[in-house]
């Protein structure tokens, strides 16, 4: 039992939570193989801004070409990312924040853990630069929901 009036890290929201447990508790190769099915998962850009990328933020510290946008909806915050086929563990690390984040109201997104991806046992598959890729992407993000809250 924990002491609800004890600080600690924010909770995760649920969709990420259930992510995240999915793929600790995966083998190994089975945490791969659900990478790349969550960059299967990333739905296209909306043609606005694939006639206007100049509205997209790029994500300089990723090592491959990542550019996010988001968009206040209601209540929530709509998610875009644009992410290269050619890069599927960053495209599928994209997914995951789409499918777990999208919708979410933008207090829920900022109170999300910096590092949340570390518990996800992917320290094993993936190169550090490309987690600290992964966490680069999150701060952006938080960034530009920031930004469109605040206007």
């Amino acid at each position: 039992m924990t002491d609800a009036s004890t600080p600690s890290a924010p909770a995760l929201p649920d969709k990420l939570q259930s992510i995240v447990s999915l793929f600790k508790s995966a083998p190994k190769p089975l945490r791969l193989q659900a990478l790349l099915e969550y960059s299967k998962k990333l739905p296209a850009l909306p043609e606005k801004y694939v006639e206007h990328p100049e509205f997209m933020q790029p994500v300089p510290e990723c090592t491959s070409p990542f550019f996010l946008v988001t968009e206040q909806d209601g209540g929530g915050v709509k998610l875009h990312f644009k992410v290269p086929e050619e890069a599927p563990t960053v495209r599928g690390y994209a997914g995951i924040l789409h499918e777990a984040l999208d919708g979410e109201s933008p207090e829920t997104i900022l109170n999300v853990p910096d590092d949340f991806y570390l518990n996800m046992g992917l320290t094993e598959l993936i190169t550090p630069m490309r987690l600290r890729g992964m966490g680069a992407i999150l701060k952006r993000l938080k960034s530009d929901v920031r930004e469109h809250a605040a206007s």
